[in-house]
């Protein structure tokens, strides 16, 4: 991974304090690899701002991660039958529920000192790119997941409410302003930051959505099926930043891949809890895209009966067609 780009500028440490990074001698560094995991490190996005300081635009990070995947092998294998899935219940709940629910995440301290934490592929390369990178390669080595990414940006503010299970997304809203959606979680902590990259790497699939979207749970799949997730954005149509028909409120990422013609007319209008996805159902951008300036032609006509001709088929195709969220 990192050969051509070793220089007198590169740094090399095994380490899991921020105090390490920062005492680089240096001002600035071409590269920058720990060789330590990173699910050792207590301060994680605190650690990776640190890294970003100490790196040039366009200079390197490599690190390594443990991933929660490559962890569930190693218990049941580490021990015999039985036995082992006993031992990873109680692993799955000490290290994977506690520090996820806020009146618990105490005891997760206490039993553990937040070492050895475990940490998605989704969250690790999320927690670089909320960091200011973005990742250029990630390979599977031996036990590990080893990681390079190039500093692009400055990093995103940290937000301490990333692990809750019910989360407030920035979505681009009317008039280009970003607002906050209520859902509840379906994907690993971190996953909104790399949506982009999942874009590249995988595409759209039929929907809109993203082809192996390695981000969502196996739970999360379970709850957009039947649009659990998606209750809480009932407190968007009270507050008045949603309404009940209209297009979906996109993350920034998600808005920049739509035409500029089409981001233009968006912003006109309020989002809505039930899209014109449900009437369409296209099957890929071009066609979701479509099918949205159909919806604004019609609804800068007749807008009651636009909303209302749009409310009644969506519940057709959804219960007779199976139109469904993936």
């Amino acid at each position: 991974m990192t050969g051509p780009k070793l220089t007198e500028r590169t740094a090399v440490l095994s380490t899991t304090t921020i105090f390490n990074i920062a005492s680089l001698p240096e001002d600035k560094y071409t590269y920058i690899i720990n060789l330590h995991k990173i699910n050792d490190i207590k301060n994680l996005d605190s650690f990776i701002d640190a890294v970003n300081q100490k790196l040039e635009t366009k200079g390197y990070f490599f690190c390594s991660v443990e991933t929660k995947d490559q962890r569930k092998k190693r218990v049941l294998k580490k021990f015999p039958p039985v036995l082992n899935y006993i031992l990873y219940t109680f692993d799955f709940v000490v290290k994977r529920v506690l520090p996820k629910l806020k009146f618990t995440r105490p005891l997760y301290f206490f039993l553990t000192h937040g070492n050895n934490a475990v940490i998605s592929r989704a969250e690790a390369l999320g927690r670089l790119s909320r960091g200011g990178f973005r990742i250029r390669q990630e390979s599977f080595i031996g036990n590990y997941l080893c990681i390079e990414a190039k500093k692009i940006f400055e990093p995103f503010t940290i937000n301490e409410n990333i692990y809750g299970p019910l989360i407030a997304l920035q979505r681009v809203g009317k008039n280009g302003e970003i607002m906050k959606v209520y859902k509840l979680r379906t994907m690993h902590p971190y996953s909104e930051y790399i949506q982009d990259y999942v874009y590249r790497l995988h595409d759209l699939e039929d929907g809109g959505k993203f082809k192996n979207d390695f981000r969502v749970t196996s739970w999360g799949a379970v709850c957009r099926k039947i649009w659990l997730d998606e209750l809480p954005m009932i407190i968007n149509y009270f507050k008045g930043n949603m309404k009940l028909v209209g297009v979906r409120p996109l993350s920034r990422q998600y808005f920049e891949l739509y035409s500029k013609e089409v981001r233009e007319r968006r912003i006109r209008y309020k989002p809505g809890l039930i899209p014109p996805f449900y009437v369409d159902m296209p099957d890929d951008l071009e066609s979701i895209q479509a099918s949205e300036i159909k919806y604004f032609n019609s609804y800068d006509k007749h807008p009651f009966r636009t909303d209302f001709k749009y409310f009644w088929k969506s519940w057709w195709n959804i219960l007779f067609r199976h139109a469904r969220s993936r």
